[in-house]
């Protein structure tokens, strides 16, 4: 499955740009609300940090133009781990 949406992804990455950094900066906008309504503490600017920083290795890649695979990577990496993060601040608010 990997394969396949990878080899999809090379051959449609100019199309995909725009799609990629919306989905990953809504996901992670949505990650640094539900962070945000918790009592502050240091785990949430660690998970806040976490978020952030995750984002904009993504964007940087893109803008970076590096190689397709590599940003590919990143993009299901930033997506997991924002989705981690919602998924753990749904369960204390």
């Amino acid at each position: 499955m990997y394969s396949k949406l990878l080899k999809d992804f090379k051959e449609l990455y100019m199309a995909y740009i725009p799609l990629m950094i919306i989905l990953s900066s809504c996901l992670g906008s949505v990650a640094a609300m539900y962070i945000l309504m918790q009592d502050r503490s240091f785990s949430q600017v660690v998970q806040l940090s976490l978020c952030v920083i995750v984002c904009m290795v993504f964007n940087a890649s893109i803008l970076a133009q590096m190689k397709a695979k590599f940003v590919f990577n990143l993009l299901i990496a930033s997506l997991l781990i924002n989705s981690i993060l919602i998924l753990i601040n749904i369960t204390f608010y």
